[in-house]
This record gives structure tokens, C-alpha cells and sequence, in this order.
């Protein structure tokens, strides 16, 4: 079966070293410390290790082949959004990782689609990033993070930004990143485990309560992680807005449970009983195959789960490549 993993995370071999540039933040470079391995230095402290895969086009090919994986949408790792940088700084990190990314589709034209990443700390240029990224670069979309310095999805000043991406015709991939309460929970992975989820979330419920779906239907969004927490509390979501419409349909009076089956999500749940839930409440043509490669908390076979179920084949091909191919706007 053909398959197409929608959610994988790539960046350049070399990164410059931005902090010395600009003079400040916690910008991301690469320390190649030994053979096929690089630290991650956030600012001037160790953020994480990583191996080849993350930037090395034939070591991905090789772990695909491995895997059974027929192409890879590759976008950026969230803690290089870089939202909290001067806008100008913002743009020039993101122009170089869109830069990257679409070379490396380019080589690999049949195992790559590429999105980009845009500074969305000032809207004007982010929407210039992204009509780049549509129109030269020949993305199909891109990636954004769950909030903008601590900015829910939902405030006005973004409302440009969604009806140029449905202007342009161009799909978006919400990942969470710099997660609500991080700080308070930072032992036992929780900021992974328990926040990523709820970030999702709050990501889904803020395009939602805000009304962004109603003005602005045409817009192709799938969210990472299947959907956070979000599919496993609509039930509370919708009570709260049937008991308290005056907190919670301020800004728009249609139901929550209205748009589940309007927006995408990966696949990425790592349990039978999940998917089963996520595939009935979202619909079939709504889950698409997302793996997080390469990092630890994905499918480390991506695919795999969809492929062991009881479904039929037609349906395992539907999540495996159609829904992510209709997502992307590329079928």
C-alpha cells in the first residue's frame, strides 16, 4: 500500500549560530560532537541529541525503506518556530529552514513534501513568508505552533493569516509547542505527556469558540498528535457550551460537535482502542497517517498501528495516503 507520513521533523546539517549573530535568544544551533550525531544548544545549554536522520536526506530514505514509508512531509522542529524573536530575526530563521526544506524535496521530489514555517510574532511577514513558500518555494503548506507568545489562535489580529492560507489554497499542520504550565511540571516528561495534549487542545477549542472555521471554511488544518485531548473531551467541551453559552459562545453560537469532521488529525495514538474512538467520532476521511519521526515519542514503524487493525484494505489506504494527499490539497 502506498503511504504518506504527514508529520516528520527535519532541519539543516549546519544551523548558524544565531545567538552570536543577533545578540540574543535562545536560537538553536548544532554542536557535531561525532560521527553522524549533532547536540542540539538552545541559546548557550544543551537541548537534546540527535542523529543524522534529522538532516540527512539519504539516512531518512534508508529508515523509510526500512519502515515501509513511501513519502514524508518534512517541516521544521517546533523549538525552531522561533516566535519570540525580533520579527526581522524571525523571518531570516525561517526563510533558511524554508530554504532547506524545499532543496531537500527537491532531490527526493518523489519520497518529500515539503511545508514551511513562517514568523507568525508579525502576521504581514508571515504572510509574505508564506506566499513565498507557496508561489516560489511550491509548498503545499505549513506548519505553525498551537499559540504565539502565549497569543491563543483565536485572537483577531491572526484573522488575515487564515484568509490568506485559504487565499493561497494552503494546508496547515498545528504541532503544539511552548506548552501551558510547562514550567510547573517539569519532572517525569509531563510537559510532553500531559501538556502537548491539552496544548492541542486548547488550539482546537480557540479556532472554534472564536468563530476562524465559520469565517473562514475553506481553510485545510490537521493537528498533530491525534488531536491532543481534544477528541476524548468533546464530550465536556460541548456540555460546558450547552450550560454556560455565556462564557463559552461569546464569539460564536455554533456548536462545538459541529466541527469535529471538519478538520484533519494524525494517527499518532499508539493504542488500538484510540484509533477505533478517533476513526468513529472524526470519520474516515479525517485521520491521516503522522508518525513525529524521528524523534522518541513516535511511531517508531510508522503506519503500523493502522496496518495491524481489522480494517479493510480500502480503508487502511484511505489512512495510509488519501485522507494525508486531500489534506495537502495534492488530490
Amino acid at each position: 500500500m502506498k503511504s504518506l507520513d504527514i508529520h516528520t521533523h527535519i532541519l539543516p546539517e549546519q544551523v548558524p549560530n544565531w545567538m552570536k549573530k543577533f545578540g540574543y535568544g535562545d536560537f538553536i544551533h548544532l554542536e557535531h560532537h561525532k560521527p553522524c550525531c549533532a547536540r542540539m544548544i538552545k541559546g548557550d545549554k544543551f537541548f537534546r541529541e540527535i542523529e543524522e536522520n534529522c538532516w540527512e536526506p539519504k539516512a531518512r530514505l534508508k529508515d523509510m525503506d526500512e519502515t515501509e514509508v513511501g513519502m514524508q512531509v518534512i517541516s521544521t522542529i517546533p523549538v525552531l518556530f522561533n516566535y519570540w524573536a525580533k520579527p526581522e530575526h524571525g523571518l531570516e530563521t525561517s526563510r533558511y529552514f524554508n530554504d532547506h526544506i524545499a532543496q531537500s524535496a527537491a532531490l527526493y521530489p518523489e519520497r518529500f513534501i515539503g511545508i514551511g514555517t513562517v514568523p507568525l510574532q508579525d502576521v504581514d511577514r508571515a504572510i509574505r513568508e508564506m506566499e513565498r513558500c507557496v508561489n516560489e518555494l511550491k509548498m503545499p503548506g505549513l506548519e505553525i505552533g498551537s499559540n504565539v507568545n502565549n497569543k491563543n489562535l483565536s485572537d483577531p489580529e491572526f484573522d488575515s493569516f487564515w484568509q490568506a492560507a485559504e487565499e493561497l489554497n494552503c494546508a496547515l499542520f498545528i504541532h503544539p509547542w511552548e506548552v501551558m504550565g510547562a514550567a510547573d511540571m517539569q519532572r517525569y516528561w509531563l510537559p510532553w505527556l500531559v501538556g502537548m495534549p491539552g496544548e492541542t487542545s486548547r488550539a482546537i477549542c480557540s479556532l472554534i469558540f472564536a468563530g476562524v472555521f465559520e469565517r473562514f471554511p475553506k481553510l485545510r488544518i490537521a493537528f498533530a498528535h491525534g488531536g491532543g485531548s481534544f477528541p476524548f473531551t468533546i464530550g465536556r467541551i460541548q456540555h460546558g457550551f450547552d450550560v454556560r453559552p455565556d462564557l463559552c459562545a461569546i464569539d460564536n453560537d455554533v456548536a462545538p460537535r459541529s466541527y469535529v469532521g471538519k478538520f484533519w488529525i494524525d494517527a499518532l495514538l499508539h493504542d488500538a482502542d484510540a484509533l477505533n474512538y478517533a476513526l468513529k467520532l472524526m470519520g474516515q476521511d479525517k485521520l491521516c497517517m503522522g508518525s513525529d519521526y524521528p524523534f522518541p515519542l513516535g511511531e517508531h514503524r510508522p503506519g503500523n498501528l493502522i496496518r495491524s487493525m481489522d480494517y479493510p484494505d480500502a480503508l487502511k489506504q484511505q489512512l495510509l495516503w488519501d485522507n494525508g494527499m486531500r489534506w495537502l490539497g495534492l488530490a
